[in-house]
C-alpha cells in the first residue's frame, strides 16, 4: 500500500505497508481504499486463511502504519477472493463482494457474495453474507466494487449470469 504525496512539479512516493504474503494478505484488490476515523480499510485477493483473501485495518502510528486482518476468508460460504472497492455506511460498517464462495450451486467454487463486514467494539469484527449469487438471472462473479445509496441499497455487477449468461446489475436492498 503506498501513498502519492505533490512534491515540486512532480509527485513523492510513501510506502505504507509492504504485505508478506501469508497470514497478512496478498495481492491487495485495487480500487480505493476506505478512510474511517484515521484508518484505512481495504481487501487482499490472496493470503489469509487457505490463501482465499483478507479484509485488513492500516493504522497510522508513530513510525509509519500498522496491518491487522479483520477478517480472513475460508473460500466457503464467506466467499473467497474479495473484490475491488469497499463501501460504509455511518455507523461505520464496510461493505464488498467475493469473486466466488458463497456455495452457489452453479459455480464449482462458489458464484460470490455480496457481504458485510461489522464492527463488534473493543477492535472486534464480524463478517456475514447478505447475499450468495446461484449464477442463474441472479448472476455469479461479482467482480467490480458495490456502491451504497443513502437508504443502504447497494448497486454492483456480475460478470456472469443474467438471461444470456454476460453478466447481471444487481441491487441488494436492507
Amino acid at each position: 500500500m503506498f501513498k502519492l504525496s505533490p512534491q515540486g512539479s512532480g509527485w513523492s512516493e510513501t510506502v505504507l505497508y509492504a504485505f508478506a504474503g501469508g497470514s497478512d494478505g496478498a495481492t491487495p484488490a485495487p480500487g480505493p481504499l476506505v478512510f474511517l476515523g484515521g484508518n484505512l480499510y481495504g481487501a487482499t485477493l490472496g493470503g489469509g486463511i487457505n490463501n482465499n483473501g483478507t479484509l485488513f485495518e492500516l493504522t497510522p502510528t508513530g513510525n509509519g502504519w500498522t496491518e491487522r486482518v479483520l477478517h480472513s476468508f475460508t473460500g466457503g460460504n464467506d466467499g473467497l477472493e474479495p473484490t475491488a472497492g469497499l463501501v460504509a455506511d455511518p455507523a461505520g460498517n464496510l461493505y464488498g463482494t467475493t469473486e466466488g464462495g458463497g456455495g452457489g450451486a452453479g459455480c464449482s467454487l462458489g458464484c460470490g457474495t455480496v457481504y458485510k463486514l461489522a464492527s463488534l467494539g473493543d477492535d472486534n469484527w464480524t463478517e456475514s453474507v447478505l447475499y450468495a449469487f446461484n449464477s442463474g438471472t441472479d448472476g455469479s462473479y461479482p467482480v467490480a466494487g458495490i456502491i451504497m445509496d443513502s437508504t443502504g441499497h447497494l448497486y454492483g455487477t456480475t460478470s456472469r449470469g443474467g438471461a444470456y449468461d454476460f453478466g447481471t446489475v444487481f441491487e441488494i436492498t436492507p
